[in-house]
């Protein structure tokens, strides 16, 4: 299934994509894409629904985060070796974890919002897992049972401030716009291996990321273990496992976002981000 969220920005709906690619209304059958609502028993449910039966949603609507209400979002930096060597970092010898405030969460078409003061944004193309059942020091092999979905992240990070001055990431990564996911939460079920999925981003139609996760250095299984050796991971929360080689900051020289530009990025069977990119007092 393909689960999404829909509507104006903090009243979003649930909904679902059907076969048709038409946009049907779960609102009176779930509270939200959320939570408890992400379990494999609430999934499981909505396989046995008649879709055509259900409020059909204008094409048109604006689609918000496909999960609602996440409670933590997880990143994992430096998680493709050839990304590492373009940023001039070294090769992590375990995961590289750090975290984006929830309030830089979005939906896969708003705009992206240059925060004042911002002088190198940069894009991240990333897959993201959600979430759905309490996990905590979970082995690997039994990743599975733990995931409701997958998505597309785009990890925008303004470079001066992840790495300038006192170098802390997450002032770097938490600007509001900074953290779209979706258009889709997409079921475990119809992607068979999330480590074989090609991955790219454009700007202003340059294709400057062309990956495929299969070159992660940690895959899901691992990453889903070692980040919950640290916290538990509730349902609905979000990580996202990193960016391939071609973001602004590894181009020679460095080329970062700029007011007017458009960003479009996918991950295969996921779907597709397209965000124009603004300067925050044009709002």
């Amino acid at each position: 299934m393909k689960l999404l969220r829909f509507g104006d920005m903090g009243s979003e709906k649930p909904g679902l994509m059907d076969a048709a690619g038409c946009i049907r209304d779960l609102s009176g059958v779930m509270p939200d894409i959320a939570g408890e609502s992400l379990s494999a028993d609430s999934l499981a449910q909505l396989e046995n629904l008649d879709t055509n039966a259900l409020p059909r949603v204008d094409a048109t609507t604006r689609l918000g985060p496909c999960v609602g209400r996440v409670g933590k979002l997880v990143c994992i930096g430096l998680n493709y070796s050839d990304h590492a060597a373009e940023t001039g970092m070294a090769v992590p010898d375990e995961p590289t974890l750090f975290m984006k405030a929830t309030s830089s969460i979005c939906g896969p078409d708003d705009p992206i919002v240059l925060p004042p003061g911002a002088e190198k944004t940069d894009w991240e193309a990333e897959l993201a897992f959600v979430i759905g059942r309490e996990a905590r020091r979970v082995d690997s092999e039994d990743w599975r049972d733990f995931v409701a979905g997958y998505c597309v992240c785009n990890d925008v990070s303004e470079r001066a401030m992840q790495l300038e001055g006192t170098g802390q990431w997450v002032k770097g990564k938490s600007a509001d716009s900074f953290g779209p996911l979706g258009p889709w939460l997409v079921t475990v079920d119809e992607i068979p291996d999330p480590n074989a999925l090609d991955i790219w981003c454009e700007v202003d139609t340059r294709r400057y990321q062309d990956g495929n996760t299969r070159t992660m250095i940690f895959g899901i299984p691992h990453l889903l273990s070692y980040v919950s050796r640290f916290m538990s991971l509730q349902p609905g929360d979000v990580v996202s496992t990193g960016t391939p080689p071609g973001v602004g900051l590894g181009q020679k020289p460095p080329v970062y976002l700029k007011a007017g530009q458009t960003v479009r990025l996918g991950v295969a069977g996921l779907g597709v981000q397209t965000h124009r990119v603004v300067a925050a007092d044009a709002l």
